[in-house]
């Protein structure tokens, strides 16, 4: 879809035919509440002796977390952190993340979280610069590795927490200190195309997914939570607030993701993740959720075939999933419908609604729109745009996701416009050809590249998938020039740091393998 201006974009006159209003209105709710540290101090004052977290052996009761923040919030405030502040979260997964998160939360500012030992110390630079960062929580071994300046302070969380709390902690702050509209945390992406951006990501967004049916997933005391995300990815936010938030136990990985699914009621991941995974040993799972990346076929009717399976949509900029499918192992899987209180505009190239049936490009509109760029307001001014169909001042998101409508009111997602690319001139939707692969009998995971102008190269999952059976399944389904020249059977499917597919790291393998098979024809004798 080409570039479109603000103004380029109509108010539409809206008739009951229209397919937003048939289908991409998600249901009007109400969020049980406005502010997402609000939902969990209830559940500290409902259940303070329950089990909030435990991690490595150790744990943490909700009175005590709540306690514990509140102490580290009037810290936070002697140190001049006002609403509105950003305060960075430079930390890995842990018991005191938690506290620094609900203090910070709890001061009306925003929590800026990076996993330090994955991200670059030029990119927490980048970060803390963009953010005018002045307080920085992290962990005491961690510290070393903070590329910080004399005006930062820096906050040992691990340290401060060895303190007992006190009466006088079980005191929440009050007053106007946050409101629907405040920031809740900023959440950079990867970087790999450039230095990263800060999402805005606002309380009302928050709530507006994780206080709701289904982005809530049913999460309740009593239950088990798994925390294996990296933290600096926005599906750890489900993780982390939506468990917290519910009064449920949330389950802090180590290094084994594997021990700690197995023990896990609620299973957050990437299909990159859950395919690691063995499904037979994690029969406590009642409800997983997927999300980050397209899901195979194969893997959704693994896991659908023993607990509550969702299969979820969206981008970081529209708070963590805006579409969700409860996928139940039969019929075509998709990425379902808008969540509560949002809406999905499928556009075709001038900006028109599309019919279903036929692909556009999907516009995410509604609470799940986020506040836009730190700092970068001309990159905001590109994605974000007045929302025609709402109107009253509402924006909408280019999520550059292409999409259909299916004749039931259901999304079907066909590829990033990114993923669109031209070989011998015709254009092939990369992950069309994973899907079709997909297709073939043991295959369980396929990626699609393209390698340069004339070929693709497609990896399948696992090493003992025939890769000739695989390809006849792709002519059968996909026009010739979507065939890959090269396909390649393998042992796994690399992973980047958010649990995604590493497509940098594969592409460096088909190329090695190029190279290795052009050296070794040409040693063959003539």
């Amino acid at each position: 879809m080409k570039n479109r201006s603000v103004s380029s974009f109509e108010p539409k006159v809206i008739v009951e035919s229209d397919p937003w209003q048939r289908f991409g209105c998600g249901p009007l709710v109400e969020p049980s509440a406005a502010l997402i540290h609000r939902a969990i101090e209830a559940q500290a004052s409902a259940r303070p002796e329950a089990i909030a977290a435990q991690c490595q052996g150790q744990s943490i009761t909700y009175g005590e977390l709540n306690r514990q923040a509140n102490r580290l919030a009037v810290n936070l405030i002697q140190r001049g952190v006002v609403a509105g502040d950003h305060v960075a979260l430079f930390v890995e997964r842990s018991i005191p993340m938690l506290v620094g998160m609900l203090a910070v939360l709890k001061v009306g500012a925003a929590y800026i979280p990076q996993h330090v030992g994955i991200t670059p110390a030029s990119q927490l630079r980048h970060i803390m610069t963009v953010a005018r960062v002045r307080v920085v929580l992290t962990l005491s071994a961690l510290a070393p590795a903070i590329p910080l300046t004399a005006a930062e302070q820096c906050i040992h969380l691990d340290e401060f927490i060895r303190e007992e709390s006190v009466a006088s902690d079980e005191l929440n702050i009050c007053g106007e200190t946050a409101s629907p509209d405040s920031l809740c945390f900023v959440l950079f992406t990867s970087g790999t195309t450039g230095l990263p951006n800060g999402v805005r990501v606002t309380q009302r967004n928050v709530c507006n997914i994780l206080l709701t049916t289904p982005g809530n997933l049913g999460m309740r005391p009593g239950w088990k939570v798994g925390q294996i995300l990296n933290i600096a990815f926005d599906m750890a936010a489900w993780e982390v607030l939506g468990c917290l938030a519910h009064g449920a136990t949330l389950l802090i990985r180590g290094k084994d993701i594997a021990q700690t699914a197995e023990q896990c009621d609620v299973l957050i991941a990437t299909p990159s993740i859950l395919a690691t995974l063995d499904p037979a040993r994690c029969r406590q799972v009642k409800v997983v959720a997927l999300a980050g990346e397209p899901c195979p076929q194969p893997l959704a009717d693994r896991w659908a075939a023993f607990c509550s399976f969702n299969n979820a949509c969206g981008p970081t900029e529209t708070t963590i999933v805006n579409t969700l499918q409860h996928y139940q192992g039969s019929g075509p899987l998709t990425i379902g419908k808008p969540t509560p209180n949002n809406t999905v505009y499928v556009l075709d190239e001038s900006g028109q609604l599309c019919a279903p049936g036929e692909q556009g490009e999907m516009w995410a509109g509604g609470d799940c729109v986020t506040a836009g760029y730190l700092g970068n307001p001309e990159l905001t001014a590109e994605r974000y745009q007045p929302d025609p169909f709402l109107g009253d001042g509402r924006m909408m998101f280019r999520t550059r996701d292409l999409g259909r409508w299916t004749e039931n009111g259901e999304l079907e997602h066909l590829g990033r416009v990114d993923d669109q690319v031209k070989v011998r001139g015709f254009r092939v939707e990369l992950d069309s050809v994973s899907a079709a692969l997909e297709a073939a009998p043991n295959c369980e995971r396929a990626v699609t590249l393209k390698l340069d102008s004339r070929q693709l190269v497609a990896f399948v999952y696992p090493a003992s998938t025939n890769v000739d059976v695989a390809r006849l399944y792709c002519e059968e389904r996909l026009a010739y020039y979507c065939v890959p020249s090269l396909i390649l059977a393998v042992d796994d499917i690399p992973l980047t740091s958010r649990g995604k597919v590493d497509k940098r790291l594969l592409l460096a393998r088909a190329l090695a393998h190029q190279a290795e098979n052009t050296c070794t024809e040409q040693q063959v004798p003539a």
